[in-house]
């Protein structure tokens, strides 16, 4: 299809060739991207079968998931789990309103979906306006969004975003500049540049290639090679549809029969299925035959095709297809376990998917740094990023699936090894714990230590007890060595009743001459 050339009033007339461009460029890759999308969608059926097939199969529209099991079981082996920042607080730049704001995860996960299924995805990134957050993230397909790729900067020099259709037709866009973003619309026929906006964020668009090998839009994981052996798998299909529908009836051949066996009452031929389905025939002997032994018809009966040549073709297709995706045979192959797959067996058939799982995270990482930073300049009404914002880095999930006691285990040798790693963050993910667990423990944690210390910091009643009675006695001691009476000293300082045995102690004892010359008077 050939798109029709556009003149958008507000626009230059570079920046009208420009949008001509990318609109043409869209356009042009709009089939084959339609195609990989509807294989996902599941709504590639099959229209041309073999030649010995009956017409009526092309309409049954089967179709298989395979090609959308390839992308999802790849898709979920790239989790984000969230951003870290070594060197400050994310929450302190408003990371945590802007990713709830644009649903990030979510919409980052989308995001990689589609990079799979077209071999690129866009992340773009806009300044709310009124009523809207401060700062806005959306992902784009490969049919809403195209550009022009800058191989010496690795960044695009300018890009197009389909904002409105109608009937398929293109209405709205925004062509997205350096420094500048334009939104047009088509109003009453004319193409209108509504506004023009200027920023500092450059084109604020990232790309996020999947396979960028020698292809600056990258490579589908939905190869001409998978869409031909799920085609095939379908033609199997198909095939086995037909044969139960036909050869595993048991064959019969009737001998010394004419056509009135297989007609009703009114003479009138049964449809097939009624012959089919017929449990009991009946069928009269010939009196007009003279020879006996031609007289009655003679049945014969061939046993019912088995379907195991299609299901073993169709098993043979499904091991050829987990194969080219990278998946285990389990995954879409025909199979009876009767036993679980073993550990080592299991880990063994996942290690082609965890290799591309991981070379796709690498081909991501930096891309969605990029649009997470520009995200944060928007959020804070920032020109420029400060030299610390380049430690702000994704964290992403182990590509390899581990259950809960696996990373225990292997968290604690780690963490045992480095004295202080226990305390801190990262000890506590190596240990297993997620994002929303270690906040809850360091909160937790923080609320009990000032607990903790408004105790320790309160007085104690024992402890005021234990130095005023201190302090009475030190004054008993005083008084009974100036002279006074003991039972008066005692109740006089608030210690009634204490009992006292008559001997001196040292500490209060007189000196001798002191003594003779209390005795002398």
């Amino acid at each position: 299809m050939t798109v029709e050339p556009v003149r958008v009033s507000g626009l230059s007339d570079d920046e009208n060739r420009l949008a001509n461009a990318l609109l043409a460029q869209l356009d042009a890759r709009a089939p084959r991207n339609r195609v990989r999308s509807d294989y996902y969608d599941g709504k590639r059926a099959l229209r041309q079968l073999s030649a010995v097939m009956p017409g009526h199969y092309d309409n049954l529209g089967l179709v298989l998931g395979w090609a959308a099991k390839s992308v999802d079981a790849l898709a979920r082996r790239c989790h984000l789990d969230g951003f870290t920042w070594a060197e400050g607080d994310l929450d302190s730049l408003g990371l945590r309103e802007f990713a709830d704001d644009n649903m990030l995860l979510s919409e980052l996960s989308g995001a990689r979906v589609k990079a799979f299924t077209h071999g690129v995805s866009f992340l773009v990134g806009t300044t709310g306006g009124d009523g809207e957050p401060k700062a806005l993230l959306h992902a784009k397909d490969a049919l809403n969004g195209t550009g022009r790729w800058n191989s010496r900067t690795r960044r695009l020099d300018s890009f197009l975003s389909v904002t409105e259709r109608e009937k398929d037709k293109v209405t709205g866009f925004v062509l997205y500049l350096d420094g500048l973003t334009i939104p047009v619309l088509k109003v009453d026929g004319r193409w209108v540049a509504t506004d023009r906006h200027e920023h500092v964020y450059g084109v604020p668009v990232e790309p996020l290639i999947y396979k960028p090998q020698g292809r600056p839009f990258g490579y589908s994981r939905i190869s001409r090679p998978i869409m031909g052996l799920q085609d095939a798998a379908v033609r199997a299909l198909i095939r086995t549809e037909g044969h139960m529908d036909v050869y595993s009836w048991p064959e019969m051949v009737i001998l010394g029969a004419d056509g009135g066996a297989f007609q009703d009452e009114d003479g009138n031929t049964l449809a097939a299925w009624q012959a089919m389905l017929g449990r009991v025939k009946g069928i009269p002997d010939d009196e007009e035959q003279t020879d006996p032994s031609l007289a009655r018809a003679e049945v014969l009966q061939f046993p019912a095709a088995s379907p195991e040549p299609h299901l073993a073709q169709l098993n043979a297709l499904a091991k050829m297809f987990a194969r080219e995706a990278s998946l285990p045979d389990s995954a879409v192959a025909i199979t009876d376990m009767a036993n679980p797959t073993s550990e080592g067996a299991y880990d063994a058939s996942q290690y082609e998917l965890v290799a591309e799982a991981e070379g796709a995270v690498d081909d991501f990482d930096r891309p969605i740094q990029r649009a997470i930073r520009r995200g944060l300049l928007m959020q804070n009404d920032l020109d420029e990023a400060p030299a610390a914002w380049s430690s702000i880095s994704t964290q992403w999930r182990n590509p390899r699936f581990e259950s809960r006691a696996q990373v225990a285990d292997a968290g604690t040798k780690v963490v045992a090894a480095v004295p202080g790693l226990a305390e801190t963050d990262v000890g506590l993910e190596l240990m297993g714990l997620t994002p929303d667990q270690i906040r809850r423990f360091k909160g937790e944690r923080k609320l009990a230590a000032g607990r903790s210390l408004v105790e320790t910091l309160a007085p104690s009643k024992e402890a005021e007890t234990a130095a005023e009675l201190k302090a009475r006695f030190d004054a008993l001691g005083a008084a009974i060595r100036s002279g006074v009476s003991p039972n008066d000293a005692a109740a006089r300082l608030g210690l009634p009743g204490i009992e006292f045995t008559g001997a001196t102690p040292v500490s209060l004892r007189l000196p001798e001459a002191d003594a003779a010359g209390l005795e002398e008077k």
